[in-house]
């Protein structure tokens, strides 16, 4: 069956108010079929999650829904969310924060989606840290990641989606890559872009104005342009009786809309060819 994956930094709810219509209204006309969002405010004042996803009918999931605490900052900074045509089911949320990368409130989020007349799918919702200098967190979360998948991986290919904050030369990315180990960890996932995507990538840009001002803060180097977000898909080693092929992949949200910059990331659409082989 044919299945469209999306994930997107939403950038919370910061700056100009009509990014929230903006942000529906792409969500729509992409019409994707399993989302993985990232910086979505959930607090007892805003569900930016219902925002997102108004006159849709999405299945989704918040990480505030399943967690029993509240990271330091996410009622400014938010979480991790995950919407899903079919129904899904949580089977794990991970907190990634650690004593040299405390300050991330995003957690992963994983799921279990039912495809229609295939089966179960592992989608995993993630974010990595962001410190240009934490590449070793960075390195220390996508071993847990790949974990996760370990613990709960179903015979149709797992889907990993996210913003991970590192580009492809990145440790972090070869390793998910299969293209180095990690203490004494290896592991292999295609990275969609790297099989269909057509040029650089780009995904957090200095032709992005919103980007700007964090760039200033963080890089304080002009005409920064860099992929940091991805979406990964299991290999047929741990899937050898299912498929999941990539078709395209190509870059949402990179342009403005009426004006308006949708967030400070751009988008990543990835189409698939999912389903258990003859």
């Amino acid at each position: 069956m044919q299945a469209r994956i999306l994930t997107l930094n939403v950038e919370n709810v910061t700056g100009d108010t009509r990014r929230q219509d903006v942000l529906n209204r792409e969500l729509r006309r992409l019409d994707p079929d399993m989302i993985a969002l990232q910086e979505v405010v959930h607090t007892s004042e805003r569900r930016q999650l219902d925002e997102l996803l108004a006159g849709t009918n999405f299945q989704a999931t918040h990480q505030a829904q399943t967690m029993a605490y509240e990271p330091p900052w996410a009622d400014r900074y938010g979480g991790t969310a995950v919407a899903t045509r079919w129904p899904h089911r949580v089977v794990e949320t991970l907190d990634l924060r650690l004593h040299d990368a405390a300050d991330v409130p995003w957690c992963t989020l994983a799921v279990v989606v039912t495809l229609p007349r295939e089966g179960e799918v592992l989608f995993i919702a993630t974010t990595t840290s962001w410190r240009l200098e934490a590449e070793w967190p960075r390195e220390r979360q996508v071993i847990a990641l790949a974990e996760l998948d370990a613990r709960h991986r179903r015979t149709l290919p797992t889907v990993i989606a996210g913003d991970f904050n590192a580009g492809p030369e990145a440790a972090s990315i070869r390793y998910l890559k299969g293209q180095q180990s990690l203490g004494g960890h290896s592991v292999c996932y295609q990275d969609a872009w790297a099989v269909a995507g057509d040029g650089p990538g780009y995904t957090w840009s200095a032709d992005n104005p919103r980007a700007h001002s964090v760039m200033d803060q963080i890089v304080r180097q002009p005409g920064q342009r860099r992929r940091i977000d991805y979406v990964f898909i299991g290999s047929a080693h741990h899937h050898p009786k299912a498929h999941c092929q990539v078709k395209t992949a190509t870059l949402a949200f990179d342009r403005t809309f009426d004006g308006t910059w949708a967030s400070d990331h751009f988008g990543v659409v990835v189409d698939v060819e999912i389903g258990m082989d003859a």
